[in-house]
């Protein structure tokens, strides 16, 4: 029986390990289609248009806000970001799962938005705030005063972990991935997520009857 889509939130501090949980659980399931956010900020060397950001200007992104195109939007390090609404409603209709790599206020827009029914929420908390730290140099993807500026916002998302519907505390990576996908797999079964039920149980009701 088809289901409705799940729209999958994963939230964390930067350096918790939300990009590599999702990436693991895309692999898990490649029907998974990952939320590809819009940006104002200019891609680094590795990232192409499409893939990791859809890069767009200031003007083209507060058009598609006005516009009613952005599910969420926020203002981050200097730069917007955002999810476009149209491809995330048309997989939830088709009855696919949507992961959002997103924070707590994307996510708080998203449990305020028509597609509330659809939400799982999970927040990635780290093992200790020095480790936490670790991760973040030990990636090399940003300079020192960034990696200052991720660790002073990092306790104001994590005061946020009580606003989600699971919290998963990363201190091991495969046991994390293994928790995520008993999670996913849980919430796909629930009875909301399966519309066709109502339907099944009335034909059960009418074989019974007939049966009489």
């Amino acid at each position: 029986m088809p289901r409705r889509g799940l729209l999958i939130i994963l939230s964390s501090p930067s350096g918790a390990g939300k990009s590599t949980l999702s990436n693991r659980l895309r692999a898990w399931d490649d029907t998974i289609r990952f939320s590809v956010s819009a940006t104002t900020r200019e891609p680094r060397p590795s990232e192409v248009d499409g893939r990791e950001y859809h890069f767009r200007s200031e003007a083209a992104f507060k058009r598609m806000v006005a516009e009613g195109e952005m599910l969420e939007h926020a203002h981050v390090f200097g730069n917007h970001y955002g999810s476009p609404l149209p491809p995330v409603r048309d997989a939830i209709e088709e009855g696919c799962d949507v992961l959002f790599d997103i924070d707590w206020q994307g996510a708080q827009q998203i449990r305020n938005s028509p597609l509330k029914d659809n939400v799982l929420s999970i927040f990635l908390l780290p093992p200790s705030i020095a480790e936490l730290a670790h991760r973040l140099r030990s990636r090399g993807q940003d300079d020192a005063a960034t990696i200052a500026r991720r660790m002073q916002k990092s306790w104001d998302e994590i005061s946020h972990w009580d606003a989600y519907d699971y919290v998963l505390i990363n201190d091991d990576l495969d046991r994390t991935e293994d928790r995520l996908k008993t999670i996913v797999s849980a919430e796909r079964l629930r009875r909301e997520q399966q519309p066709d039920l109502v339907g099944h149980v009335r034909r059960l009701h009418r074989e019974f009857e007939e049966m009489s």
